[in-house]
């Protein structure tokens, strides 16, 4: 009786042993085949850039480095964020120059109201020196929503950043 027992406990062994070998199998199978990215602060804005996690702790590496701050406010499922994403992303002059930024995307608003001075919408790109003031004369286009972006206002962005460090020098 006892020997019947072991023989179907290492015939059970063996059978979890082979499961599991196929179960292991699968699995790499499935994720070799698409890799999953983690997520990272840029959200895909410019992954090779230096993201901040918070609005505090942007405002505080902004003050201490010197550095003006590129607020960006977008909706992961907003057609006209994703779009403007995609072109700020493949734009190299504008990534290379973002280097020269404190950098914060966000996907929810803050409870600083002076982030937005005429709304809250998306996408909106506002600017912040390192004396902790929101630069509201660096706008977009449009009349009725002045620090949005469309992609084919990325030469706009491009030249208002380049405005927001002249500024930052000058004023300083």
């Amino acid at each position: 009786m006892e020997k019947s027992y072991m023989s179907m406990f290492l015939l059970l062994v063996a059978i979890s042993c082979v499961l599991a070998k196929d179960a292991g199998k699968k699995d790499t199978k499935e994720t070799t085949a698409k890799p999953k990215l983690p997520q990272t602060l840029s959200r895909g804005w410019g992954d090779q850039l230096i993201w901040t996690q918070t609005y505090e702790e942007a405002l505080f590496r902004a003050k201490h480095s010197q550095k003006p701050l590129m607020i960006i406010h977008h909706l992961e499922d907003c057609p006209h964020s994703q779009a403007l994403k995609k072109v700020f992303a493949e734009h190299k002059d504008i990534q290379k120059l973002a280097e020269k930024f404190i950098l914060l995307n966000l996907v929810y608003e803050t409870t600083d109201k002076n982030l937005a001075p005429d709304g809250q919408y998306v996408p909106r790109v506002l600017f912040i020196d390192p004396s902790l003031t929101v630069r509201a004369d660096i706008t977009g286009r449009y009349s009725n929503r002045l620090y949005a972006y469309e992609p084919s206002d990325i030469s706009l962005l491009y030249s208002n950043m380049q405005k927001a460090l002249k500024l930052l020098k000058t004023e300083l």
